[in-house]
């Protein structure tokens, strides 16, 4: 199978399992490592308490069964100095407590602060790791989760805490191949960065002994090879070879020009799903002359969106007003407009924030800084080198700019410098896909205050954005939670930290030898556990 930058998340669903998984065909949510979906008890007004059950026969690759115990350390690890969590920090700040049951040492209760919907599905959708493994001191059992959680970033460097963080590091990057610790039906026999990873599948699995098995829990192919192959053209070839089994995420015009062709469409299949990955441009907005809402809905009007998606989907996706899909119409705010292709309106949009147009030999907008200083309007845009897409839109960008003179300089970078450059803020603007999934709204990590130097690349946060995010996070229903929505795709069209363009479709191209895809919207599209290779057919003699 050819390796995307989806296949992190793949592997790590092969090797570990969480509590709860998504169905990538029907979006439903069902156990996995739980016996049964949790059940919810309201606790006053302002707490739930969702209690799980692990499977009897759930254990660890060492024959260890895995125990509430395991998922306490699981949480606290979340909230451990020392390691690059912020994230997830963030993710599941709401997490109070994990009650484990001595009695019961499979049963266990997550005590939430907030009382919403969305809890049920986050508190199981997260890997559970092995404390005995992991943390075979018990250092983390000396603290409670509050005291993780609330520990002050100045606090003096706890010695336990210090080498359970070194512990966890070297617990995975110190094993050898196949002694990754985990619950997952694979285990890693090798691999080599940029290149491959190679799974198998585990001769004695604890989810053997389930009769049925359940779809998420069926683990089929013997063997998973993961290839990276950079350069589209040769990963088509291979495909046609018969060298590569799997394609995902193929980009349009091979999909197309592959499914027409007679020779390929008899010996391939070819799926085409909607995804819930949104493509984007991003503003710095801690540089000043980005600072206001006004200058970045003027740049925003200067993405053609629809073009944009005819020139590199064949006009495949979905426009849309935010980052919620059009496909979502529960939550999705059809009152607002999409936004036009409009350099007149831009221009005007400038004039109306201060900017002025110089005429030559000085050409561009400027408009007075602060202490007396002179603003100009000059941008660099980065994007991930080599990301057809994300070239295709930094060069419209740039294309329906130059005339309006607002010069860009275009930063294509290398995949790893890109996310470090993003981080730090070292950019004007970017082009990036996000990804998401229809079960959960938590923009904590890229879009509040809390996320500022993470994961919210664009620095943006005011008082009424936070308000919201933590409203949408902790919505007691999912009326008011698709009320909360709305508004906020209001807002961010308003404010416009970030320009949403277009959801992409996903297209996945398979040897027709195999069944058994499972092809859906979830990522990565399709489900690599239950495939079946059927033998090729000999001509008789």
């Amino acid at each position: 199978m050819a390796l995307t930058n989806q296949a992190a998340i793949e592997v790590n669903n092969l090797l570990h399992l969480s509590l709860i998984q998504a169905e990538v065909t029907n979006h439903q949510y069902v156990p996995a490592l739980a016996a049964a979906l949790p059940e919810v008890r309201l606790v006053g007004d302002s707490l739930m308490h969702i209690t799980y059950e692990l499977r009897p026969v759930a254990a660890w690759d060492d024959g260890r069964p895995i125990l509430g115990s395991d998922v306490a350390f699981t949480v606290k690890l979340m909230f451990c100095p020392g390691l690059p969590n912020e994230v997830v920090r963030n993710q599941y700040h709401f997490i109070k407590a994990v009650i484990t049951d001595s009695a019961t040492p499979r049963r266990f209760t997550i005590v939430c602060r907030g009382q919403t919907p969305e809890y049920v599905k986050a508190t199981g959708d997260f890997y559970i790791l092995p404390a005995a493994t992991l943390d075979p001191a018990g250092r983390l059992s000396r603290f409670t989760l509050a005291e993780l959680q609330h520990r002050a970033p100045t606090a003096p460097a706890d010695t336990a805490l210090q080498a359970l963080a070194r512990q966890y590091q070297q617990g995975y990057a110190g094993h050898s191949p196949g002694q990754l610790p985990g619950c997952g039906p694979y285990e890693l026999v090798s691999w080599e960065k940029d290149r491959f990873l190679y799974l198998r599948r585990k001769s004695h699995w604890w989810a053997d002994q389930l009769h049925p098995t359940p779809l998420m829990l069926r683990a089929k192919p013997q063997q998973l090879e993961y290839v990276i192959i950079p350069d589209v053209a040769t990963a088509i070839l291979a495909l046609r070879r018969g060298e590569l089994d799997v394609f995902p995420q193929m980009p349009a015009r091979e999909f197309e020009r592959l499914r027409t062709a007679p020779a390929t469409r008899a010996a391939l299949q070819f799926y085409t799903t909607d995804s819930y990955n949104v493509v984007t441009a991003g503003f710095n907005t801690s540089h000043p002359a980005l600072a206001d809402a006004a200058t970045r809905r003027a740049l925003s009007r200067c993405f053609d969106a629809g073009r944009l998606m005819k020139a590199t989907q064949l006009g495949a996706g979905q426009r849309t007003v935010g980052f919620i899909s059009p496909s979502d119409t529960a939550n999705y705010n059809r009152a607002l407009s999409l936004i036009p292709f409009d350099p007149i309106q831009a221009a005007a949009l400038l004039r109306q924030s201060g900017w002025r147009r110089a005429a030559a030999p000085t050409a561009g907008w400027f408009r007075p800084g602060p202490g007396g200083t002179r603003q100009q309007l000059r941008l660099t845009m980065r994007y991930r080198a080599g990301d057809p897409l994300l070239t295709t839109i930094a060069l419209q960008f740039q294309a329906a700019t130059a005339p309006l003179d607002i010069p860009v300089s275009l930063l294509p970078t290398e995949a790893g410098s890109f996310s470090e450059a993003l981080r730090v803020g070292d950019f004007d603007m970017y082009a990036q896909v996000l990804k998401g999934n229809p079960f959960m709204f938590n923009f904590t990590s890229f879009l509040h205050s809390q996320g500022i130097g993470v994961g919210n690349f664009t620095r943006f946060s005011t008082p009424a954005s936070n308000h919201l995010i933590e409203a949408i996070a902790t919505a007691s229903s999912n009326a008011s939670r698709q009320r909360l929505l709305r508004q906020f795709q209001a807002l961010m069209q308003q404010e416009m930290p970030i320009v949403p363009l277009f959801f992409l479709p996903s297209r996945t191209v398979a040897d027709k030898r195999l069944s058994g895809l499972n092809v859906g919207s979830l990522k990565p599209g399709y489900l690599a556990t239950t495939i079946v290779r059927t033998a090729r057919a000999t001509p008789a003699p």
